[in-house]
C-alpha cells in the first residue's frame, strides 16, 4: 500500500530513510555563492538597509507572520537580486508531489516560492514565521528539492525567517548529496 506523507509534515529522518540522503559538510562542496561575487552597489546597499530597517520595526510588533516575511524581506531581495527578470520566472504555491524510488511514498506539498531557470538551476524559497528557527524549514524545503524534475543536477534553496538566513545545495545523484550553510 502507497503512504502519502505532506511535506510539512515529513522528518528529516524520513528523508535520508526514504532517498538515502547524505550530508557533506565542506566548504568546498558549496563555492558557487562564495565565490566572485559581484560588489554591491550604493543603490542595493542602500536598499537593504531599508529592507533591514523595516524587519527590525515589524519584529518589535508580533507576530510577524510568514505572509509578513514573504512581504518585507524575501520579495524586496528577489527583487534587488534581480530574480524577478529574466532568464528568471517565479511560480507562487506550486504544488509539488514526490515518489520515493520504491514508489511506497508520495510525499505532497505547495512550495512557497519556486524560481526558475531552466538551463542552469531552480531554487526553493521555504520562509518560516520568525518565532521559528530557519532549520524548521529544513526538511519541508528538502523535500521540495527532491521533487525538482531528475533532469537537474544540482539544486539550490533557501529558508528565511526573516532575520536569519539558511542556503541550501542538493546534488542529485545516488544517493542525493546535501550540504547547508548560513545563519546569517
Amino acid at each position: 500500500m502507497v503512504q502519502t506523507l505532506a511535506a510539512e509534515n515529513v522528518t528529516l529522518e524520513q528523508l535520508i530513510l526514504l532517498y538515502g540522503l547524505e550530508f557533506v559538510d565542506s566548504e568546498e562542496f558549496f563555492r558557487e555563492w562564495q565565490d566572485d561575487l559581484p560588489e554591491l552597489t550604493n543603490l542595493e546597499k542602500q536598499l537593504l538597509d531599508q529592507i533591514k530597517a523595516g524587519y527590525i520595526n515589524l519584529r518589535n510588533y508580533p507576530p510577524l507572520s510568514e505572509n509578513t516575511v514573504n512581504m518585507i524581506v524575501l520579495s524586496p531581495l528577489l527583487f534587488i537580486g534581480k530574480f524577478y527578470l529574466p532568464p528568471f520566472h517565479l511560480k507562487l504555491e506550486k504544488s509539488i508531489e514526490i515518489e520515493t524510488p520504491d514508489k511506497q511514498t508520495i510525499i505532497k506539498g505547495r512550495i512557497d516560492f519556486l524560481l526558475l531557470n531552466q538551463k542552469f538551476w531552480v531554487t526553493v524559497i521555504e520562509s518560516k514565521q520568525v518565532a521559528y528557527s530557519v532549520e524548521a524549514g529544513l526538511d519541508q524545503i528538502l523535500a521540495y528539492m527532491l521533487a525538482v524534475s531528475q533532469s537537474q543536477d544540482v539544486v539550490f534553496g533557501m529558508i528565511t525567517s526573516g532575520g536569519s538566513f539558511m542556503f541550501i545545495k542538493l546534488l542529485k545523484g545516488h544517493p542525493p548529496r546535501l550540504c547547508h550553510f548560513g545563519y546569517f
